[in-house]
């Protein structure tokens, strides 16, 4: 019988959950440990190492291959929208000029909680980050 093995480490239950449901459209069985305990008491995360996304070894590479597909995949439907009609932010991207830009909150985040305002930005469109 195969093994269980940890294929990745998240902050937050909604990135394990969204890469568990993409390996699941592929037809990988995937699973995900400590999600109850860490949201429970959050302070328990580093202490068990995160929420895991586990996977059985010999779904390993298929699992990785999955994920880069799809990764691929959302990078080219997101060219499709290059701009968007009512823009969140009154501002462009200074590369590309794209208004589809979103705020990058993770450098200000404890935990997945935003705790402060970021200035930085990143443009779906073109992936620049920059500071506003």
């Amino acid at each position: 019988m195969s093994e269980l093995v940890k294929f990745k480490f998240y902050e937050t239950a909604l990135q394990a959950n969204r890469d568990k449901q993409i390996l699941a459209e592929s037809g990988i069985n995937s699973f995900i440990a400590n999600e109850q305990l860490i949201q429970s008491d959050w302070l328990l995360s580093q202490a068990v190492g995160g929420i895991q996304l586990q996977v059985f070894e010999e779904d390993l590479e298929k699992a990785q291959q999955a994920l880069l597909d799809y990764k691929e995949n959302e990078e080219f439907s997101l060219e499709v929208e290059y701009t968007l009609e009512n823009a969140p932010f009154d501002f462009v991207c200074p590369k590309c000029g794209s208004n589809h830009i979103y705020r990058d909150d993770s450098a200000t985040s404890f935990f997945g909680i935003s705790i402060l305002t970021s200035h930085k930005f990143v443009c779906y469109y073109c992936g620049n980050e920059f500071m506003h």
